[in-house]
């Protein structure tokens, strides 16, 4: 388990990590690749297949067996690639929803330690760690980049398609409601039941 001193931090990672946030108009997640000998070192981030929108993300549950199986096989620890969930936030604030939470307590409620990092649009960051050794904590973390660390350049059309095949985006909701127009509802005469109009709408619902 990290010591609660120590901080995120994030290399070559970081600029896959913006790239994927600007890649469409919703929320996306991934995990944290860390190092061998630095857990808090993310080296790279994996997507899952997901389906994203505004405010949430779903991971398929496939998907993640399989991130699992594949990073088994290439000789790390569990500790090494299902710690640290990492998601960005289209809006400008990266706080945690309460979407956020929930998902972070059900996905990740027994593992020893975990942390949740988000990286929000408008540049802002969120970390923290939980672990449920002994008495438990919850300890807010700051966000470095580590910039003394190799990298050998941004690879833009691999994160591009790392992004198309994973990232699936639900079509937009129709109109549920067409409410009648002034010209139909007078002010004076505003009634919920005009018409039955939302009865209708509703059926079809």
């Amino acid at each position: 388990m990290p010591s609660t001193t120590t901080t995120p931090h994030l290399c070559s990672a970081w600029a896959k990590l913006l790239f994927l946030r600007d890649a469409g108009d919703t929320e996306i997640g991934g995990f944290g690749i860390s190092a061998k000998d630095d857990l808090l070192l993310v080296e790279d981030i994996e997507l899952v297949t997901q389906e994203c929108t505004w405010v949430h993300v779903a991971f398929d549950d496939e998907a993640v067996a399989d991130l699992f199986e594949r990073q088994v096989v290439a000789g790390r620890r569990p500790e090494e690639f299902a710690r640290i969930w990492i998601h960005a936030h289209p809006g400008r604030s990266a706080d945690p929803s309460g979407t956020d939470e929930a998902t972070f307590e059900r996905v990740f409620g027994r593992s020893d330690w975990a942390i949740m990092s988000i990286v929000a649009r408008g540049g802002q960051t969120y970390a923290r760690l939980r672990c449920i050794v002994g008495p438990g904590a919850d300890v807010n973390l700051p966000v470095e980049i580590e910039y003394d660390q190799p990298f050998a350049g941004s690879d833009f059309s691999a994160w591009q398609a790392e992004y198309e095949k994973n990232v699936r985006v639900p079509p937009p909701e129709p109109e549920l409601i067409k409410r009648p127009t002034t010209s139909a509802l007078q002010s004076d005469e505003l009634d919920l039941d005009h018409g039955g109009w939302w009865r209708d709408s509703w059926r079809d619902y």
